[in-house]
């Protein structure tokens, strides 16, 4: 158990929704409204129809939004944040910072994209694809950023190190169990929506036991996201199958790096 103000949490969850709309297609230069713009369906139904799911809940929500998404649907993103929800970044074209030479301008256009909808700095970030250059972090603690959530290798929250040093003021918060991501179940096999289900039950059981740290990833598409009914039906039974259980506690991605933050004695 992990005690959080006057209450003993056992597990701690974090529900977080990748825009990727037409920015998926156009970065990868099919086209730039997609083979059959699935990417569309994301600022058209997927997001407003988790807005509305996560309000019903009554829990916080984090979304990650390329900026050219939110130059698209520059409404729907302010809409995200009106309503109460984090809004991340996301990359600008869902770029492969490997292959970027222009990625630090690409970090502060999307950046400031952002902070200008919205009113507020973003402050986290998640790289498209998980991909990261030896300059990204370093570049998003000089934009302020206190959180990456990109990698996948541990199981908690732990201190991002620069050069060795180990950061108080920047947390990874990994998204480690790829099996939480719906991409691999809907991009390369169409697994049913109720296997799918069954699949997070099982690792939310797993996270549970061991008093842990549970990141579900969704992508708000059509074709092979989650942003239909059948499948966002999915999620919402998910959440009502998570509350059941006794100390869990629902984060935002940055309200849980705060709280990190202002524990980091006790991380890596």
């Amino acid at each position: 158990m992990t005690r959080l103000g006057r209450k003993c949490v056992r597990c701690v969850v974090t529900l977080t929704v990748d825009f990727d709309g037409p920015s998926h297609e156009t970065g990868r230069k099919l086209r730039p409204l997609g083979i059959n713009s699935w990417g569309r369906y994301s600022g058209r139904r997927g997001v407003p129809r988790y807005l509305d799911l996560f309000e019903k809940h009554q829990i916080p929500a984090s979304f990650f939004v390329p900026g050219y998404d939110a130059e698209c649907y520059p409404e729907v993103v302010k809409e995200i944040h009106r309503r109460g929800f984090e809004v991340g970044a996301h990359g600008y074209l869902h770029e492969a910072w490997d292959l970027a030479d222009e990625e630090e301008e690409l970090l502060k256009r999307t950046h400031r994209i952002l902070s200008d909808l919205t009113g507020t700095a973003p402050l986290g970030w998640r790289s498209p694809s998980g991909r990261k250059s030896a300059r990204t972090i370093r570049v998003l603690k000089e934009l302020g950023y206190i959180y990456d959530s990109s990698d996948k290798d541990y199981d908690l929250p732990y201190l991002v190190r620069i050069d060795g040093r180990r950061m108080s003021d920047m947390v990874e918060l990994p998204s480690s169990a790829y099996s939480l991501d719906d991409f691999p179940f809907y991009k390369f096999s169409m697994t049913p929506a109720s296997e799918v289900l069954e699949h997070w039950k099982q690792e939310f059981d797993s996270l549970y036991h061991e008093n842990g740290y549970f990141m579900l990833m969704v992508h708000p598409r059509s074709g092979w996201g989650s942003g239909t009914p059948s499948r966002a039906r999915v999620v919402d039974d998910l959440i009502h199958y998570i509350k059941r259980h006794e100390g869990v506690r629902f984060f935002s991605v940055a309200g849980l790096a705060k709280w990190c933050l202002d524990h980091h004695d006790d991380f890596e």
